[in-house]
């Protein structure tokens, strides 16, 4: 099959796909993404490569999933010049990551996961790494810069939601780059920020069932106009009266929403939760 050049390529809209062509900013996007020559990388959305070959000049090995197969053969003449880089096609939301990176780069890789994602499965992708890769180092991702926002809010603050409680309690948030929308081809119709995520040593506070906490933090914002209270009813089947003696022995009133809670004290009152499922 003869490869496609890229004047023939359309982009497609459906998956979000807007591209950097521009070498001193890709340059400095891989330098941000942190990683090293000791490092193997998982890149999610690789597009024409343009980021792909400057991680691999860095990198070990790079393996990028790609969703759109008419870009696998652009990709693989864009890449033949480097051995270190392997191309899958894939969809990232249906790939069992963990036994990827296992089966591609090995189990003792030193992993770093480099990402460009469309708004409209940026936190379905990011929760998916956070929960399938915890040996990854760092997380490096472009998205759209409200969601970089978002990331970074705290609580009382317009995005702060879900997102922001994982990615804050599995790792060290950094805006490390705004990229305005001119930076892309096509471009996007707003502007875009590389945000890198580096994996906590240690959770920032202490929770006693991890998948209790991960259910609350789900739960709590199902309906953001209703009490906590109310959406601990519907997360763990409690009686109102429970989940009261939950936000109680937390130190919450029983009027708090979820936006106004802090990291710590979701942790505290999954730990309380706890208790009360058994």
């Amino acid at each position: 099959m003869k490869p496609r050049k890229h004047g023939e390529f359309h982009h497609k809209h459906s998956l979000g796909q807007n591209f950097i062509e521009d070498e001193s900013l890709l340059e400095r996007l891989a330098d941000l993404s942190l990683v090293s020559a000791e490092d193997c990388v998982l890149e999610i959305g690789p597009g024409f490569g343009a980021l792909t070959k400057p991680l691999a000049r860095r990198a070990k090995r790079v393996v990028s999933l790609e969703i759109d197969r008419t870009l696998i053969p652009i990709l693989t003449v864009a890449l033949e010049r480097y051995p270190n880089a392997q191309i899958i096609e894939g969809d990232v939301m249906k790939t069992d990551l963990a036994r990827l990176v296992r089966e591609t780069l090995g189990e003792d890789c030193s992993l770093r996961v480099a990402a460009n994602l469309p708004y409209y499965i940026t936190t379905d992708v990011l929760t998916k790494l956070l929960r399938e890769l915890p040996q990854a180092k760092s997380i490096a991702v472009m998205i759209q810069k409200e969601v970089g926002d978002k990331l970074l809010s705290a609580p009382g603050d317009e995005g702060y939601g879900p997102l922001a409680i994982l990615c804050q309690y599995f790792c060290e948030v950094e805006r490390a780059l705004d990229v305005p929308a001119a930076c892309f081809t096509p471009p996007p119709k707003v502007d875009s920020s590389f945000m890198v995520l580096v994996r906590r040593q240690q959770a920032p506070c202490v929770v006693t069932a991890e998948d209790v906490f991960l259910r609350l933090v789900r739960g709590a914002f199902v309906m953001r106009r209703k009490t906590l209270a109310n959406n601990l009813l519907t997360a763990f089947q409690l009686s109102r009266e429970e989940a009261l003696v939950c936000l109680g022995r937390a130190g919450l009133g029983e009027k708090v929403r979820a936006e106004e809670l802090t990291l710590a004290q979701m942790c505290a009152l999954s730990n309380e939760i706890v208790g009360h499922i058994g």
